[in-house]
């Protein structure tokens, strides 16, 4: 077995280059102590798993203690894979520096209600119950085996939290109003029943199309939220939309090659700007981008999840050839969402912000400003 030593080393490794990066914000001092208090492998299980380029191997502390420890003390942007299904990973202990600025996001002071969509394995309930006090976070998970290894991890931690089976994007309607609602699970559009279990003037916190999170604060009529993006996040989406779209190879196959052309954009600010990416995901949501580079440069594979396909082939010298099929030309689609961006002043991801009214059936996002900036309809 790992003794503690081993593992309060790792864990002051990660703390030290979290504080080396200024990863710790000053304005919620309190959860790096809370950190220091419940440190992430109180809630780690038994079995972890770890991505041997094939596929999700076990990682036993039993039989492999060191490597289970470097598994939950990976570094502060990796996460820990706690349960994997048909393949696929359906749980995790988040990548802790994601946690602390989701955390900070979320502005929780001591006695707030509290929502958490997405218990896993109580590690996330387990701070926000320390900053929030006992009784205050109901947390709410679908998978019922995790539920019960969450109780009683969170008990061992005395945290006392009300953790309940269910669908998180139906919210906890039993216990609400909430003064804060967070999701540890990535969401296409925000459940109107957050709104609705969100006080006036109370603030929702929830990654977004996998790539960046949100802040909402609930208006003063509750009639909508809006609020901007805080920083990147990299979550797992809902369960039910997990390994359910096709990847490249099946949309390549359902069409052949109608096009190829030269495509005389530089492709190295795809990989290298985030800001970039994560504006595509917003002006182009239905684009599925790939990339891998070979000894004649960048490469793209490009599909819509249904029958559009780009491939853009680096043919050295800095040159790019563009092959598409289907109804829609991807690689046409790609350039007019980067011009937009460019056209905008190139926005950081921080510029972009979220409005949700109308009972949830209208929401956008938009950049520089909710009511005059330029906005795209989530669909």
């Amino acid at each position: 077995m790992v003794i503690t030593s081993d593992l309060d080393s790792l864990r002051r490794s990660v703390a030290a280059a979290m504080d080396q990066r200024g990863d710790w914000p000053e304005r919620s001092a309190w959860i790096r102590e809370a950190v220091d208090v419940l440190p992430r492998h109180r809630f780690a299980p038994q079995r972890l798993w770890r991505w041997d380029g094939h596929a999700y191997v076990p990682v036993d502390q039993g039989s492999d203690p060191a490597g289970w420890a470097s598994e939950v003390y990976p570094g502060p942007d990796t996460a820990t894979v706690t349960q994997v299904t048909d393949g696929l990973p359906t749980s995790s202990l988040s990548s802790q520096a994601v946690v602390v600025d989701m955390l900070d996001s979320l502005l929780l002071e001591p006695g707030h209600r509290v929502l958490e969509l997405g218990t896993g394995n109580g590690w996330n309930a387990a701070l926000l119950n320390w900053r929030a006090g006992p009784g205050q976070v109901v947390s709410v998970e679908a998978d019922p085996a995790l539920v019960e290894t969450a109780r009683r991890a969170l008990a061992e931690a005395g945290a006392m939290v009300d953790v309940r089976v269910g669908d998180g994007n139906q919210g906890w309607a039993p216990a609400a109003p909430y003064d804060r609602v967070i999701a540890t699970y990535a969401v296409e559009r925000i459940p109107w029943a957050w709104v609705e279990q969100t006080k006036p003037g109370g603030r929702i916190v929830t990654p977004w199309g996998r790539l960046g999170h949100v802040a909402l604060t609930v208006a003063d009529d509750a009639r909508f939220a809006t609020g901007w993006v805080q920083g990147l996040a990299q979550f797992m989406p809902d369960r039910r939309t997990l390994g359910a779209e096709p990847g490249f190879t099946q949309v390549r196959a359902r069409t052949e090659p109608d096009e190829e052309r030269v495509f005389l954009r530089d492709l190295a600010p795809l990989q290298d700007d985030v800001h970039l990416r994560f504006a595509l995901r917003v002006a182009a949501p239905h684009l599925r981008i790939a990339l891998a580079r070979d000894a004649d440069g960048l490469n793209a594979w490009i599909h819509d999840t249904e029958r559009s396909w780009t491939v853009l082939s680096a043919i050295g010298d800095g040159r790019t050839i563009a092959t598409q099929g289907g109804p829609r030309h991807l690689a046409d689609e790609l350039e007019a969402a980067w011009d937009t961006w460019l056209e905008v002043g190139r926005p950081s991801l921080y510029d972009y912000g979220m409005t949700v009214t109308d009972s949830g059936t209208t929401q956008y996002m938009w950049v520089n400003d909710g009511d005059s900036g330029p906005r795209w309809p989530i669909t």
